[in-house]
């Protein structure tokens, strides 16, 4: 029976892998090739002249560092804020708590298209439009991360706290001595999935950025895509360069995604 199953994963790995062989293979073909069948694809010559071209004759460079910058600053006041939000709402007594935590839950019944335009609106009147700031800001706000991490501060003795407290220790020192490194592991699977998403996010950015020095991958590579609609190998350079990051981001923490996908309830 094992074999079975050895061959089945064999398979679908084979499966998952194959369009990035065929986008690896492409994207080192030479333009203007001749094709007639689908080994033409995999013959020689094989060149990198394309690669050259898009990093040197576009702004995908420039669109990959703003991607980076805002998911990196995205995902990190997203955690800072999600824990200690988390933090409050598990340790921290306050009147109408439970109340703060369902108005937090009621955030994930709300589709973030249903505010799109309120937020527009919002953002427009704070002068958030076409910056970096307008990109980062309404990112910021993350129930899954708030219950997610609440969850695991709530696992966590309330006796370790009170020995704090007797060693003359406040709330911040509880919450970073504490709380924080007890929680690491999944501050790190909600850390990689907020960058994750923040790289993958188009309709925001799609709506708040008009200045083409500012746009993110999302945005970009469908403006490259328009410009080589009748060419196979650019669009392919264009996408084997935008995915690097995020293969290496996931060969490097597979085991935190998998993990943070499977603490927030995510299936995809």
């Amino acid at each position: 029976m094992k074999w079975l199953y050895r061959i089945f994963s064999v398979f679908m790995a084979f499966l998952f892998a194959a369009p990035l062989v065929w986008m690896l293979v492409v994207s080192i073909k030479e333009e203007g090739m001749k094709i007639i069948t689908v080994a033409d694809w995999f013959k020689p010559p094989f060149s990198f002249a394309v690669y050259k071209e898009v990093l040197m004759g576009t702004k995908l460079t420039n669109w990959i560092g703003n991607s980076i910058l805002v998911a990196v600053m995205v995902t990190v006041l997203t955690v800072i804020i999600a824990a200690m939000a988390g933090f409050a709402l598990s340790k921290i007594p306050f009147r109408y708590r439970a109340v703060m935590f369902f108005f937090v839950l009621a955030g994930l019944l709300i589709p973030g298209e249903a505010t799109i335009i309120p937020l527009y609106q919002v953002a427009k009147d704070m002068s958030l439009l076409n910056s970096y700031r307008g990109l980062v800001i309404p990112a910021l706000a993350s129930p899954v991360a708030v219950i997610v991490l609440k969850s695991f501060f709530d696992g966590i003795p309330n006796d370790l706290i009170e020995s704090v407290q007797i060693d003359g220790g406040g709330v911040w020192k509880i919450f970073t001595r504490i709380m924080l490194p007890l929680t690491r592991p999944a501050l790190a699977s909600m850390a990689i999935l907020t960058f994750i998403g923040s790289w993958n996010n188009f309709l925001w950015p799609f709506l708040s950025i008009t200045d083409d020095n500012l746009f993110t991958l999302p945005m970009g590579i469908p403006t490259l895509m328009s410009q080589y609609s009748e060419d196979y190998v650019k669009p392919m350079v264009v996408n084997a360069i935008a995915s690097v990051p995020i293969i290496i981001l996931f060969v490097i923490f597979e085991k935190q995604i998998v993990k943070g996908i499977s603490m927030s309830g995510i299936k995809g």
